[in-house]
Formats: C-alpha cells, sequence, structure tokens
C-alpha cells in the first residue's frame, strides 16, 4: 500500500492538494495554462459595443419627442395669435405685398390641396403619426429622428385642428396664414412636414437606415464574408 501525503500551503503561489511522491518530492498533477478550468455555462460577456447602441436608442427617442414638441408648441402659438390677431380680408404686410400674414380656413391638406377630402385627411393623418411612432421605437440615427420629429410635430399640429376646430371633428379646418408670392397659404405645420419629408427621402436614397446603419456598408460586409472564408 502507498501512502500520500498532503503537503499544506502557506505561499502566495502554493497549490493545495498538492500529493507527495514517494521520494519526497511533490507531483506535477496541476492544472495548466494550456488547460484552463472551463468557464460555467451561464456566463456573458459584455462588450462596449453593445452598450453603446443600447445607450443610442433612447437618446434617439428623446431626440424626436423634442424635435417633434417643438413644431407642436410653435405651430399651436402662431395659430392662436393670428386667429385673435388677424381679421379674414384683412392681411399684414411684412415685406410689401410679396410676404405677408393672412387668416385663410384651409379644409385640405397642405398648401390647399385636396380641398374635398377632409376626412380622409384626417385619417391619413392619423396613420403618418402611428407609422412614424412605430419607427421611432426603434430610431437610432439622429437625422432620421430630425425628419420624423419634423414630420410628427407638423401632422399632430394639423391634426389638432382636424379634431377641434369648426365645423367638427375629422372634418375641421386648418388655419393657414403665411402667403409667400404667389405660393399657396401655409403654416408652420406645412412647412415642418415638407422639410422633414424632404429629409427623409435624401436620407434614404443614400442609403441611410433608421436604425443608424448605411445600405451600402452592409453590402460590403455581405460581400467581404465569402473572401474571408476563402
Amino acid at each position: 500500500m502507498r501512502l500520500v501525503h498532503v503537503r499544506q500551503c502557506t505561499g502566495p503561489d502554493a497549490w493545495c492538494g498538492q500529493p507527495m511522491r514517494h521520494d519526497g518530492g511533490v507531483s506535477d498533477d496541476r492544472p495548466t495554462d494550456s488547460n484552463p478550468p472551463d468557464k460555467p455555462a451561464d456566463e456573458t460577456v459584455e462588450t462596449p459595443a453593445a452598450d453603446d447602441a443600447v445607450a443610442a436608442k433612447p437618446l434617439r427617442t428623446r431626440l424626436l419627442i423634442l424635435i417633434a414638441a417643438a413644431i407642436l408648441a410653435f405651430d399651436l402659438v402662431t395659430k392662436i395669435a393670428v386667429v385673435h390677431w388677424i381679421r379674414p380680408g384683412n392681411p399684414v404686410e411684412i415685406i410689401g405685398d410679396v410676404v405677408t400674414l393672412r387668416l385663410v380656413r384651409n379644409p385640405g391638406a397642405a398648401f390647399s390641396m385636396a380641398t374635398g377630402m377632409t376626412w380622409l385627411l384626417t385619417i391619413v393623418a392619423v396613420c403618418v403619426v402611428i407609422g412614424v411612432i412605430r419607427i421611432g421605437r426603434t430610431l437610432r440615427s439622429p437625422l432620421w429622428a430630425l425628419g420624423l420629429g419634423l414630420v410628427l410635430g407638423g401632422a399632430l399640429g394639423n391634426l389638432i385642428d382636424r379634431f377641434f376646430r369648426s365645423p367638427g371633428p375629422l372634418q375641421g379646418h386648418v388655419v393657414d396664414f403665411v402667403s409667400v408670392g404667389w405660393w399657396p397659404v401655409f403654416n408652420v405645420a406645412d412647412s415642418s412636414i415638407v422639410c422633414g419629408a424632404i429629409l427623409l427621402v435624401v436620407l434614404s436614397l443614400f442609403g441611410f437606415e433608421p436604425n443608424g446603419m448605411r445600405v451600402q456598408s452592409k453590402k460590403k460586409d455581405s460581400a467581404s464574408a465569402p473572401a474571408a472564408d476563402e
């Protein structure tokens, strides 16, 4: 029968439980760097990139909400002021007769288009608001946040007129008051919607997506993947 003695560990580099050989030496049966112990199966590793992506989402959403709220507030304040101070048929000249403020009740869309489809335009505006909110939930691009915020703020501004101004809900006439030369009379909400829509079209044409990625870079990644496998 062979006796195995266990040496007591005292030093910082000692490995507890080392069996002693019969000649008084220490057995080399210890873990080595080439065979490290297995990691627990439930251990997860967080990367800085993942943390940045998670942190970017609420930032872009807040930017969208802030822009939409600013546009909505500015639109409502200007409409209230125009209705209070300007009477129909009495325009106020800003730059001669080129730029004037004149009160117009518009039953149609932006720039007085589709004047006989008030209820349909109201439904379209509601759908636009819902669509912007859905996209905003996964928004990570600041430029998309700017464009969507402009569209959302303008759509909400005109939608409030549709619901709360005469002649009644879903058929309310929008207050327009800015007249520039031969261009149809418009308001802050109209210009905000147009500017936001133009920005979104430009972003789409150049491949920028709401999640902050570019279509071109995604194609490059997919093209380089087969080359790396070879």
